[in-house]
């Protein structure tokens, strides 16, 4: 009796898709440097030359990660009866929460020169000065709005990230420093040294945003709901 053909595997299709999300995956657990044509070339399993079917260069695959991401930003339903300033802690939450799960593309997005095509990626933008015109801000001062809280979530993030201070949970107990400083030289330092290190950054995340929406309340003038 003769021999069944076992049927050839077949091969996952190669997209711009595909290659962007491994790209991304590189990036995530090695870093932005790691990121490389033939490295991702190795990681979805072709010849490098095979990606230039898909992407133009490095920056083009680059620039197709910054919108990968922007796209998975978790937009809030538009509530007619929600407070500008509670929409607006949503949409900065979302942009926080996309950013620490892909934490190297934030030197993409803070330095990228490319206009973003794709006007779904754009809709992160859309969200943040709808909140900030609600709030009864002029169109020059949304986008100056717009630019102050982006930076302040942006540092977050880096800072967030690095830890030099604190855990993403906190944990420490306040009057036990873990580091021997010169209190004679750093005295503010040295006592506030327990509480930076027992920093609990979702805390401290609301504490700065409430600083930021509350300055825009001043200056608009605009009361909660």
């Amino acid at each position: 009796m003769g021999r069944t053909a076992t049927p050839a595997k077949q091969r996952t299709p190669l997209t711009r898709e595909r290659i962007t999300q491994a790209a991304l995956h590189i990036m995530d657990a090695e870093g932005l440097e790691a990121v490389s044509m033939r490295r991702v070339a190795r990681e979805v399993g072709v010849e490098a030359m095979s990606l230039y079917n898909h992407v133009r260069d490095k920056e083009d695959l680059l620039d197709a990660v910054v919108e990968h991401v922007l796209l998975d930003f978790p937009t809030p339903d538009v509530d007619p009866s929600l407070d500008w300033s509670e929409y607006g802690r949503q949409v900065a939450r979302g942009w926080r929460s996309v950013l620490i799960a892909h934490p190297h593309v934030l030197p993409l997005l803070a330095g990228s020169r490319s206009p973003v095509a794709n006007p779904d990626a754009m809709l992160p933008m859309e969200t943040a000065l709808r909140a900030l015109r609600e709030a009864g801000l002029s169109d020059r001062d949304a986008v100056q709005a717009f630019h102050a809280i982006g930076g302040y979530i942006f540092g977050f993030v880096l800072m967030e990230s690095g830890q030099v201070f604190g855990t993403p949970g906190g944990g420490g107990a306040p009057g036990a420093p873990m580091v021997d400083l010169p209190a004679d030289q750093l005295p503010c330092v040295t006592a506030c040294l327990p509480y930076l290190l027992d920093c609990n950054f979702d805390e401290q995340f609301e504490f700065g945003l409430d600083l930021m929406i509350e300055g825009l309340r001043a200056k608009t003038g605009v009361p909660a709901r």
